[in-house]
């Protein structure tokens, strides 16, 4: 049965550790990442927070500045006599100067009773939202940020008096702002945030792309109005982490500022980490590669050349070299499978000497009956012989029964003769195959053991029977065959027949001998061509289908039971039409393995 496959331990060996390298450096990309992660994501935390606190400075210094502005243009005696007026027409015209005079983004007058009498903006010009608002800002102190449709300022409002602040009498209030734009701007330039104030889920003033702007808009966690803490959003492809502070307490209108920290920079810096440790890993596997490979080869390679010694020792090859390199494990198994392989050796040996002996006895057991047999006939008859009263028939008669046992003992010593020469001196020529088949089935009919028995021989055209074989071979081996069949069928006590068929092939000659006999028994027709194989034969050597066969293997060809069952049995030869030069080689090397199987029998 053949071994199954299986995977060879070096490579076994640098998988396991190639496999241990990736998931080792796979672990350490996924651990960095996330450390790397954790350490981004607090450093953008504090960015923002820093943000934050950097927009409420920026804001306290700019209101700082619009109060002390505003104070200026409330001490302006020019301003309190304009307010003085009491018309409109003429306050709104008189404004204009000194909106200019301050050049802030808005400006604005409004009477003692808070109604706005002149609002002007460097941007469209006011409108009810714009006055509305101004009249929120000024009926709730402490209001800093005023919201208009899309513009956001940051304003101050201050009284005017006649006469002191404490006791003068109040003429109105002028109110300056400038657009959260330049510090939304001055936010961003230095620290790379983005800043966005969102009013209503509707962006007032941001430095986002338009597209990110439509998309923070509709982000869920800004909608909702939860204590400020960072939180990772993304906007297109783009992440950010996003901190909110709520100046609704500030403004005229819900107010929320939004500063958004970019991830990309850190993703980058995180990216050409990953491929820093993926090249390392990369190396340390080629390396690791290399090292195992060299390891497992000086390691395994002993394990493969003994494992090939064991099969070579499995398939009969004695001499094959045995490692004596490697591990100490190693080197203790080869010397044990090297003193396995001599006891197993000598024990092979032993069996062969004590199958040669029994195989000695059973050709002597086989061949002792025959041979008394003919030895007791020769010896009766010669006492006979020297009887003077024998008449010259009589004599004739006990010549004829001494020849017959002659011939039995020689051929029986010839069978034993080839059985243990076959194959050592075979002399090839051309020959009819045809005549040699009649010449053998008229050998048979002389046979005492043919007698009563019908040989009929069939070759057809004598011309296209050449052959070329070892005549005197081929010759015994179809005379085996013929007499084997006679002695089958001579038990019957019915009609005997046997006969004999040669058929032409391009590269064989098939020669086929048929019966009526009983057929070969169930029980040896495996062992059938094994030597001293005999079943219901009162004499013979058991030899005969063993030298038919071998001598056919030694033609190119052999013998096999083609059918066997009452009333017919059929055995084929086929010998080898011609034997090439260039078939010299092989047909040595089967010569070679048929004498080895031979012997193993024997």
């Amino acid at each position: 049965m053949p071994a199954k496959q299986g995977i060879r331990t070096h490579v076994l060996l640098v998988v396991a550790m190639a496999l241990v390298i990736a998931t080792v450096t796979s672990l350490c990309v996924l651990l960095i990442r996330h450390r790397l992660r954790a350490q981004v994501t607090d450093g953008l935390s504090q960015d923002l927070d820093h943000s934050v606190i950097t927009f409420q400075n920026l804001q306290a210094d700019r209101l700082g500045a619009l109060e002390r502005e505003n104070a200026l243009l409330a001490e302006l005696p020019t301003l309190k006599a304009l307010m003085t007026s009491g018309d409109d027409l003429t306050i709104q015209d008189g404004a204009v100067e000194f909106w200019q005079i301050s050049d802030d983004d808005l400006f604005a007058l409004a009477d003692p009773s808070g109604r706005v009498v002149a609002a002007y903006t460097k941007g469209a010009s006011a409108d009810k939202n714009l006055r509305r608002g101004l009249t929120t800002l000024l009926a709730v102190p402490g209001k800093h940020y005023l919201i208009d449709g899309g513009s956001l300022y940051a304003c101050s409002v201050r009284p005017l008096y006649f006469g002191s602040d404490e006791d003068g009498t109040l003429l109105g209030y002028v109110v300056s702002g400038v657009s959260i734009e330049r510090t939304v701007r001055q936010i961003s330039q230095p620290t790379g945030v983005e800043a966005t104030f969102l009013s209503s889920g509707r962006i007032v003033a941001s430095t986002l792309e338009l597209a990110m702007q439509a998309n923070l808009a509709t982000q869920p966690l800004l909608l909702s109005s939860t204590p400020r803490a960072p939180a990772t959003v993304k906007l297109g492809n783009a992440r950010f982490l996003v901190a909110t502070e709520d100046l609704s307490a500030t403004a005229t209108s819900p107010l929320q500022l939004v500063v958004l920290k970019s991830f990309e920079p850190a993703e980058r810096s995180i990216n050409r980490i990953d491929r820093m440790v993926l090249i390392a890993g990369l190396l340390a596997l080629l390396l690791g590669t290399a090292l195992m490979i060299g390891l497992s080869r000086l390691v395994t390679r002993p394990l493969e050349e003994l494992s090939r010694s064991v099969r070579a020792f499995g398939a009969g090859d004695r001499r094959y070299h045995i490692p004596r390199q490697g591990t100490l494990e190693v080197r203790q198994l080869t010397t044990a499978f090297a003193g396995m392989r001599n006891e197993i050796q000598q024990a092979h040996r032993a069996l062969l000497e004590s199958e040669r002996l029994a195989t000695i006895g059973r050709m002597a057991s086989s061949i002792s009956h025959d041979l008394r047999h003919y030895l007791a006939a020769v010896y009766a008859n010669s006492e006979f012989l020297a009887s003077d009263r024998l008449s010259a028939k009589e004599r004739a008669e006990i010549f004829a029964d001494i020849r017959a046992a002659v011939h039995g003992t020689t051929d029986m010593i010839e069978s034993l003769l080839i059985f243990s020469r076959t194959g050592a001196s075979i002399r090839k020529s051309p020959i009819l195959m045809a005549p040699l088949l009649e010449r053998t089935a008229a050998l048979i009919r002389a046979h005492p053991d043919a007698e009563g028995v019908t040989v009929v021989t069939r070759c057809g055209n004598s011309a296209d029977t050449e052959a070329v074989v070892d005549e005197k071979q081929i010759e015994r081996a179809i005379y085996n065959l013929l007499l084997n069949a006679c002695q089958s069928v001579r038990s019957l006590g019915t009609t005997a027949n046997v006969a004999i068929t040669l058929e032409t092939q391009e590269r064989d000659m098939v020669v086929n001998v048929i019966d009526n006999g009983a057929g070969v028994p169930e029980k040896i027709r495996k062992s059938l061509f094994e030597p001293f194989v005999s079943e219901g034969k009162q004499k013979g050597t058991g030899l005969g289908l063993t030298l038919a066969h071998c001598i056919a293997v030694e033609h190119g060809g052999g013998v096999v039971l083609l059918s066997s069952r009452p009333g017919e049995t059929i055995f084929q030869m086929k010998v080898a039409r011609e034997l090439r030069m260039q078939d010299t080689a092989s047909e040595s090397k089967r010569h070679d393995q048929v004498i080895a199987d031979e012997n193993v029998r024997t």
